[in-house]
């Protein structure tokens, strides 16, 4: 009998992240800073940036703020399954997960705003800080995109479910525990 699999990730939340991910490889890796791609790239990375925030309030129920953020009592209980080698498969982020996911995003908002400042605002222009800001974030990025990337490898194998393929297919196995969603 083949595995069912139930609707995850909407198709906002994947054009998103697939977007910011290739917007950001080629700013980070190919794109040479201050030039035109880099800069239209940095806007049409500005725009997802500014719609995912809203979806995060009118989107589907794995998109919302409210349905993953990180409080306290959700990372402390996420931290004790992993330590006790028992996690848990859940829909959507984990709670480290969100935490990684939320710093990103914060990352890439001083990234958007250092970028436009260095851009349009002619009292900084020549200024060093909006620059050093700027590239700073995106080193901070490329460390966040590390660990988001190893920890969503690692946990794929604890949960045994391939968590990178649900965020493009939008597609997840569906387990006996799922039936309350």
């Amino acid at each position: 009998m083949p595995t069912q699999s139930l609707h995850l990730w909407d198709p906002v939340v994947r054009v998103f992240h697939l977007s910011i991910a290739g917007v950001f490889v080629a700013n980070y890796f190919f794109n040479e800073a201050g030039d035109d791609w880099h800069v239209w790239l940095g806007y049409y990375a500005a725009a997802w940036l500014l719609m995912r925030v809203v979806w995060g309030f009118i989107g589907p129920r794995s998109a919302r703020w409210a349905d993953f953020w990180p409080t306290p009592k959700r990372l402390a209980g996420h931290v004790r399954s992993l330590l006790a080698k028992r996690p848990e498969h859940r829909l959507g982020h984990s709670p480290l997960g969100a935490l990684v996911m939320i710093l990103m995003l914060l990352a890439m908002s001083v990234l958007a705003l250092t970028g436009w400042a260095m851009e349009e605002v002619d009292a900084l222009w020549g200024a060093d800080w909006p620059l050093l800001v700027h590239e700073t974030s995106a080193n901070v990025l490329l460390g966040l995109v590390a660990i988001h990337v190893a920890a969503a490898l690692v946990e794929s194998v604890m949960v045994r479910d391939n968590l990178p393929l649900s965020m493009l297919t939008g597609r997840r196995r569906r387990l006996p525990d799922d039936a309350a969603r």
